[in-house]
């Protein structure tokens, strides 16, 4: 099945690759500051123009988000987080009158991110002159399909930065990648995509620790089917077995199913204590939740659930109730009520302008807030050409910033020194909020682990439901 699906995106990347080479090549690659205001990008997809600046806006950055369905609330505070940091910088970095389009990758339809809406997305961004950085998405599928068409984009290509993608396999290679991931991404030969969160195997790292501090010895796995939800599942599993927990299955659920207790009665027929949900909210997740809690019991009973951050909101408390109760989640970072230094001025500013009292700032704010400083902190270093921004990006150096002190290195990984908040992962327990239980820097032996699966075949175990 995974092979099936990476195939499918590998046709799909390619096809738009060929749609992104219509936008235009420049073949020295580099490109002068667009003469002119910048043109708004499509009001079907983007909200207008926003500068608070003098004068006019020169360059144009767009940020590339889910706002329609479960992830609707984190898209909203990144997007805040962005706001922000324009305000905090005067709507300039350097030199340069900085506009500002929130863009949405999602569908009424599909009450998420949608493939259609990326592609459609990404070639506006490409076409449109005065679009000079990308902070998206949101979603590790739409990454996928839209980093080739900003590769291939005129003037050098397009940066594009991401504040949320985790899935491995876009920046770099891991047993449970394609033969042609990540190079599929990037036809030009020159990367134009970062993160400025540590992908899954960290992640999947830090939560299979977890799991074993706290005396699991039967895993069963659940994952979404999409480039993210299948990644981390795969990431946790290979984590897991190298720890000595046991695998009890390996499966898909289907997020359009009005039922998954049968699911959870196939999992109540093994010896698993445990389950995972590789995935996000978005695919029908509170729903599988209170399946769990229906047919296998409470979350602090005979069988624990864990998920990881395409579940960690609260949105996921409000959406399953009581059902989410004492589940665990994991989310990149510093705990949200343990922020200090800039990162506390951070939370206390962007709270006091953009949240209620009694609204909880979403862990994935801050690390909008940092993808806004290091896109215009590379605007800024640049001559404000596109090949001179995504230039600048990859020789971004941050030293006590939001996430801590880090580099972005030539794959557009974020690379901190061992003590930087950015490979630490926060375990949240679900209550009427996300309570933090422990911080974990997951051992390099696990993250290894993750990236080279211990199984003889990382297909082994796969089955399919629905």
């Amino acid at each position: 099945m995974k092979k099936s699906v990476l195939a499918v995106l590998g046709l799909l990347v390619a096809a738009l690759a060929l749609v992104a080479a219509g936008c235009g090549g420049d073949d020295d690659g580099g490109g002068a500051v667009p003469e002119g205001t910048p043109t708004a990008l499509p009001s079907s997809s983007c909200g207008p123009i926003e500068f608070e600046g003098d004068g006019d806006p020169q360059l144009l950055i767009a940020s590339d988000l889910p706002l329609q369905g479960s992830s609707r609330t984190q898209a909203l505070q990144i997007q805040d987080a962005i706001r922000y940091t324009l305000k905090q910088n005067d709507w300039k970095a350097g030199d340069f009158n900085v506009g500002y389009q929130a863009c949405d990758d999602a569908t009424a339809q599909a009450a998420k991110w949608d493939p259609g809406k990326c592609s459609a997305n990404a070639n506006s961004y490409a076409a449109n002159d005065h679009v000079t950085g990308v902070i998206g998405t949101y979603n590790s599928g739409c990454a996928a399909i839209m980093i080739p068409v900003l590769n291939q984009a005129s003037n050098g290509g397009i940066a594009m930065l991401s504040p949320a993608n985790t899935a491995v396999c876009l920046t770099t290679t891991a047993g449970s990648c394609s033969a042609t991931e990540p190079d599929q991404y990037y036809p030009s030969g020159t990367r134009n995509y970062a993160r400025v969160v540590a992908h899954d195997a960290f992640q999947g790292a830090a939560m299979a620790e977890f799991m074993q501090s706290q005396g699991v010895k039967s895993l069963y796995i659940l994952q979404d089917k999409e480039t993210y939800g299948l990644g981390i599942a795969v990431n946790l599993r290979d984590s897991a077995e190298s720890l000595g927990i046991k695998i009890a299955g390996f499966e898909a659920w289907d997020g359009k199913a009005a039922s998954y207790e049968a699911i959870f009665q196939k999992v109540g027929q093994t010896d698993a204590d445990a389950v995972f949900l590789g995935g996000l909210i978005d695919e029908n997740g509170a729903q599988v939740i209170k399946d769990k809690v229906a047919v296998l019991g409470p979350n602090d009973g005979k069988v624990a659930l864990y998920a990881p951050d395409g579940f960690a909101t609260q949105t996921t408390i409000d959406e399953a109730d009581s059902a989410s109760a004492n589940m665990w989640m994991s989310v990149a970072g510093t705990p949200i009520d343990a922020y200090s230094g800039t990162a506390q001025e951070f939370v206390a500013g962007f709270s006091d302008q953009f949240l209620d009292a009694d609204t909880p700032i979403d862990p994935y704010a801050i690390f909008g807030g940092q993808a806004a400083v290091v896109m215009l902190d590379a605007i800024a270093a640049s001559d404000g050409s596109r090949a001179s921004v995504l230039e600048q990006l990859f020789a971004t150096e941050v030293t006590d910033g939001y996430l801590g002190t880090f580099t972005i290195d030539e794959n557009g990984d974020p690379a901190p020194p061992v003590e930087g908040t950015i490979v630490q992962f926060t375990i949240y327990k679900a209550t009427d909020k996300l309570d933090t239980e422990e911080v974990i820097t997951p051992e390099q032996t696990t993250v290894d682990a993750a990236l080279q699966p211990t199984s003889s075949d990382s297909t082994d175990t796969e089955t399919t439901t629905g």
